[in-house]
């Protein structure tokens, strides 16, 4: 299982380069839960990873929590790619239906992949879809049908303390991750997780375990601390 670590600045990250996470995922939180960061910052990061030979780190950038704008995520998906992003991550907060979805979906993935066909996209959805109003994250199985995307996640829309496993059981997880599976994507999970949960997301399953607020101390509008990335990183790698 790969960690993803959501860095909002150059500090930030040089603290989840040396707790040596291999996803660094930059974002703004004053955004939402999936806020987008300048492009100079994704650049800077980009250029800050290669300097740390033999680091591997990949980097992720969220472009913002969408709703129905295909036109809108599409130009902001290419950002993120022409800025240096390997993975590209819309999430789906106000996306209503799956025709929605795989209209936004197809239009960001055309975008990255006519950029750089190895790029990843990732489609997140929602634990708390209901309270937010947003597609179910059981229509992966229908959207990932029609639309190429890489990885499908589940996140939290609103940042409270809840997690993903306040809003969905461990079997709803299992299930999401078995269907997104069976399509051959990448699967991820996030959304307010805490140190405590490692052993039931190992259960689960993901490829990915996606965080913030767990290693700021618990709250994810403190900075990233390294030596709590590096004791999530031996958790995960256990």
């Amino acid at each position: 299982m790969k960690l993803l670590v959501s860095p909002k600045d150059i500090e930030e990250a040089k603290a989840v380069i040396r707790g040596n996470a291999d996803i660094i995922d930059v974002k703004n939180p004053k955004e939402g839960s999936l806020g987008a960061n300048f492009p100079w910052i994704i650049k800077s990061i980009r250029e800050l990873v290669e300097k740390e030979k033999g680091n591997g780190a990949k980097i992720s950038a969220a472009i913002g929590d969408f709703d129905y704008k295909p036109g809108t995520a599409s130009l902001a998906a290419l950002g993120a790619a022409a800025a240096g992003a390997e993975y590209i991550k819309v999430g789906l907060h106000k996306i209503k239906t799956k025709e929605e979805a795989i209209d936004l979906l197809t239009g960001v993935v055309k975008a990255v992949k006519n950029f750089d066909p190895t790029r990843k996209v990732v489609s997140a959805f929602y634990a708390d879809y209901k309270r937010i109003k947003s597609i179910s994250p059981f229509e992966i199985a229908a959207i990932g049908e029609e639309v190429n995307i890489d990885v499908a996640m589940i996140d939290t829309g609103i940042k409270d303390g809840r997690s993903t496993l306040d809003f969905l059981s461990e079997e709803e997880l299992k299930r999401f991750i078995s269907e997104s599976k069976a399509l051959e994507l990448e699967t991820a999970l996030a959304g307010s997780l805490k140190f405590e949960d490692v052993p039931t997301i190992k259960e689960i399953e993901p490829d990915i375990i996606g965080v913030r607020g767990m290693v700021c101390g618990g709250n994810r509008e403190d900075s990233i601390k390294a030596e709590l990335v590096s004791e999530l990183k031996r958790m995960v790698g256990e």
